[in-house]
This record gives C-alpha cells, structure tokens and sequence, in this order.
C-alpha cells in the first residue's frame, strides 16, 4: 500500500492553503487510478472470460485481520508531498500473519503480525535516505470467532531504525484490538493500536500514540470489492491528530488452495491537528512520522496505498 506519511490525502485546513492542497490531491487521484488499471487489469480479463469463481467468502477471508491461517502481504504507502514541504515520503510494509491453536497455556486461538518496513524520509541536506524502519508485532488473542469476532493482545515495537530519520528510536509496548463483523456483503471492523515508549535513546522525543483504523469492505461479483481503510492517528504527547478517509477497489482470486488479493486505495485527509513546530522539522533528524504503528508527527494532504497479499 502506499501512504504519504501515513496514508492519506488531506485537504487543507486554511484558506491560504486550499490552492496548493487540491493541486496535490489531484496529482495523487491520477497516479492511484492509473496504478488501478495496471494492476488490476489481468483481474478484469479474467473476470470477463467467467473463468473466476472468487466468492464474497473468499474476499472476507482475505481481507479479515482476523482469519485464522498464515498470510503474507506486501504494501506500500506512497504521500507525494507533505504539509509546508515539497518532500515526499514512501513506506513500503513486508507484513506475515502466523495463526497458532490453543494450547494448555492459552485456551484460546492466536494471531502473530510482524510487520516490517521499510521505509524513505527526507534529510536535513535536501536528499532523502532509505533503509530499515521500526519493527512492530502485535499478538492477538482470539475471543470471540462467531458472529462478530474479537481479538485483543499486546504489541512491542522495536528501536530497528538503520538511520534517525526512519524511527523514534524508542521501545514501546502497548495493546491492540480488533472488532470484525463479516456479512456476505461487506466487512466491517476496525483496529486500535495504543502505544507508548518505555526505554530507549534518552534524547529522543517520548512516544504515547494511538490510531484507530475503521475498515469497510463492500463485495462485489466475481471477487471484487470496494474498500475504505483510513488510518486516525492520534499523538498522545501534544495533541496532534490527523483524520484520512479512503476510497480504493481490490481484486481477490484463487490459486490452487491460496488466496490473492490486491488493492489500491486513494486517501485524503479530512481534518488534522499539527503544531506549527512540527513543520520545521519535516527535514531536519526530528521527523519521525512513520514508525508503521505509530505514525505520530506529520501530516500529509494526500497520499495512495497499493497491496499485494496472500492468504493460504
């Protein structure tokens, strides 16, 4: 998937900024619906040919957190431009899911996530650099898995940064919990994650963040959904906010006993909170958006995601 410091296009704010926002915007709606037709298009043939039998069970499986099997899925965030700045940034996630049964310890399902980034950010110099981001894995506890499923569990995520720009730099620990209610046609649900740091470089920002992601899921035929999955993030520490809302489409199909699922999924920002502070800092060491989960600083206007994933 791609995201822009997180995942969003935003809209401005300020009358001063409204010419330059929807400038923005627009560039990142055409570039997400021509990644759209690339990617998509060998889906569409298929579809067309009525060789694919993809059900609406399919695509909730695939796209449900809280599927209980082994995944694999590759996205990227790509935000053009940035609040105050012509940098861009881009985060490009390795996640793996790892599904464990209940045992004598604990009685119920589990769900392992590891996500990986990696990730580019703008430097002090005017250049960008790229390399290994913060890693984060959450393990969630099955509850309940009828009806409206729940899942809650701790998360941890690691100083692994190769450079100050691409992390906070502090471990962190916190909760995370996910709500899903599957329907033949559509998924709702939404995920929270609240962390907060606990050690780590001393002279580097505290870190107490919580986002909330609402996930909507529309089936169509032949595998086809359409999708909003926007990312709130909320700073903890000083009050920041930003609030994206997305409209993508995907593609789910079948091979032998695997799913695959791809998507992509404009975003745009329909309010934030920011200090002006925080803007200074987009190119100096202090900036720190996108730690994968935390995603606690700056703020984008706009920003598009893509995914490829595999659940078998």
């Amino acid at each position: 998937m791609v995201r822009r410091s997180e995942h969003q296009l935003y809209s401005g704010a300020m009358d001063t900024e409204k010419d330059t926002y929807v400038t923005t915007i627009r560039g990142s709606i055409v570039i997400g619906i021509a990644s759209a037709l690339l990617v998509l298009t060998p889906a569409l043939v298929r579809g067309a040919t009525g060789t694919d039998s993809t059900s609406a069970e399919d695509s909730n499986k695939s796209n449900n957190p809280l599927t209980p099997a082994p995944g694999l899925n590759f996205q990227d965030y790509y935000s053009p431009t940035l609040f105050g700045s012509n940098s861009y940034i881009n985060d490009f996630l390795v996640r793996g899911t790892l599904p464990l049964p209940p045992n004598s310890v604990i009685p119920v399902p589990e769900l392992i996530r590891l996500t990986v980034p990696i990730s580019t950010r703008p430097e002090s110099s005017g250049g960008y650099t790229t390399g290994l981001g913060d890693i984060n894995v959450f393990d969630i506890f099955l509850l309940k898995t009828d009806g409206p499923q729940l899942g809650i569990g701790p998360l941890l995520t690691m100083p692994t940064a190769s450079n100050d720009a691409l992390g906070t730099g502090k471990w962190q620990a916190g909760l995370a919990g996910v709500v899903v209610d599957p329907s033949p046609q559509r998924l709702l649900g939404a995920l929270i994650q609240w962390q907060t740091s606990f050690a780590g470089d001393s002279n580097r920002p505290n870190v107490d963040t919580l986002t909330f992601q609402p996930f909507l899921i529309y089936n169509l035929p032949r595998g086809w959904y359409l999708r909003s999955t926007g990312i709130w993030s909320f700073n903890l520490e000083n009050g920041d906010y930003y609030i994206p809302i997305g409209l993508g489409a995907g593609k789910v199909w079948k091979s032998g006993s695997n799913l695959y699922n791809l998507f992509v999924e404009p975003q745009y920002t329909v309010a934030r909170r920011q200090w002006c502070a925080a803007v200074h800092h987009i190119r100096g060491t202090q900036y720190h958006a996108r730690d994968i989960s935390t995603m606690n600083v700056v703020t984008v206007p706009g920003q598009f995601c893509y995914c490829l994933g595999l659940r078998s």
